[in-house]
């Protein structure tokens, strides 16, 4: 544990001391300080979220070459395998893509399209130019 943290530290005053490097010559020394602050926090969490994952697949890896040793001796796990098939629907699928004219026929005659009312204005056209001119003033 000691080794994770102090690799994440070495890293996080790495990054801390790139950035603080690099915005010193531009910069105030206030925002160098807090840029690499913040630097340092981040390459301090990447550094142990990379150790993390690595450790966590190579303990992976291991789990399964103890288990291929196991499989290999005779003795499988419960488990270990496993082996799905659906069944054919074939038929089923053929059948609900085929065409059916009988129901075809009856749905297109209790079929009846809208008819909207018309949208038509029955105003007097200077008083819409009038409400236009007043709108356009505004």
């Amino acid at each position: 544990m000691k080794g994770k943290i102090l690799l994440s530290l070495l890293f996080g005053l790495l990054g801390f001391a790139f950035t603080f490097l690099i915005n010193y010559g531009h910069n105030l020394l206030g925002t160098s300080l807090v840029r690499g602050i913040i630097s340092f926090i981040v390459w301090f969490l990447l550094a142990f979220l990379l150790r993390w994952v690595l450790g966590f697949i190579i303990k992976q890896s291991g789990s399964t070459e103890s288990g291929e040793t196991v499989s290999a001796e005779g003795t499988e796990e419960l488990g270990s395998n496993l082996d799905i098939s659906t069944p054919a629907q074939d038929e089923e699928l053929i059948n609900l893509l085929k065409q059916k004219p009988d129901k075809a026929s009856g749905d297109a005659e209790g079929f009846t399209p809208m008819q909207p009312p018309k949208l038509v204005s029955m105003k007097d056209p200077e008083e819409l130019a009038k409400a236009v001119r007043h709108l356009k003033e505004e």
